[in-house]
């Protein structure tokens, strides 16, 4: 059955208009480079993470990113002034009285990215050679709330996935397991998050969550009752610049 929400309108063929980096993130885990700036204003190959994740959003063809600050706030609202490029509006979303967390920060943001077509998110500290339209095209065909870019790589926490749909979460360190239904699936995948999702606008009003929250209970709320898709892309052309050594790794990962 075709979904009638707006969003689905677009043009298949496209990249979404708006897109929303998430970059108000105390970056503790990359110290001692975040002790005096932001995570997004670490450079990699001499180039702020932000600018890098903006020009790769850009070349898709986003025409509006929305970005949220709180750490060293002023210092990225400065960077982000100083960005000049045609056709391109920057918006900031400013969570610098309370960090809101991936959820938090996203519902604060709806008043930029509503509308009537889908948004992209990503976190401002992934390097991923993902192709964005493929992600758009899979979100608009599956006619989902929200698609999520997974892949199968080693890590701590996981999606889990009942033929494309999100059955439940995995936090493999401790061994705890969340479940969207009281039975789960008799088979299921376990995929890592890529920290790239695309959402249509009308998770916004069922966004009942509020305060400071991770996208990730939203999530795992609603997809009992609505379609929340995964996009699985390769592996090795994704890294997470999130502590010294991998930063280290990057500076050779794109030029």
């Amino acid at each position: 059955m075709a979904n009638d929400d707006p969003a689905y309108a677009q043009d298949p063929c496209t990249v979404p208009a708006k897109a929303m980096i998430f970059a108000a993130g105390l970056g503790t885990r990359l110290q001692p480079h975040t002790n005096d700036k932001p995570k997004a204003l670490v450079e990699v190959n001499g180039k702020p993470m932000l600018l890098h994740v903006a020009e790769k959003l850009m070349t898709a063809g986003v025409k509006h990113i929305v970005v949220n600050v709180h750490h060293h706030a002023d210092q990225l609202r400065k960077f982000i002034e100083t960005c000049h490029f045609p056709s391109v509006r920057f918006q900031i979303s400013d969570e610098t009285d309370k960090l809101l967390d991936t959820g938090g920060g996203l519902k604060k943001a709806a008043s930029m990215l509503d509308g009537d077509q889908p948004f992209l998110v990503y976190n401002v500290d992934v390097l991923c050679d993902i192709d964005l339209k493929a992600l758009c095209d899979h979100h608009h065909k599956q006619q989902a709330l929200a698609t999520l870019a997974v892949s199968n790589r080693q890590a701590s926490r996981y999606f889990l996935w009942d033929h494309q749909r999100l059955a439940g979460w995995e936090n493999a360190r401790y061994n705890e397991r969340i479940w969207v239904k009281s039975t789960p699936p008799a088979k299921f995948l376990k995929r890592a998050f890529s920290g790239i999702q695309v959402m249509s606008p009308a998770i916004f009003p069922k966004m009942t969550e509020t305060g400071s929250f991770p996208i990730r209970d939203v999530y795992l709320r609603l997809a009992a009752t609505h379609h929340i898709t995964c996009f699985e892309h390769k592996p090795e052309g994704w890294l997470d610049v999130g502590t010294p050594e991998k930063l280290a790794k990057a500076q050779g990962f794109f030029i």
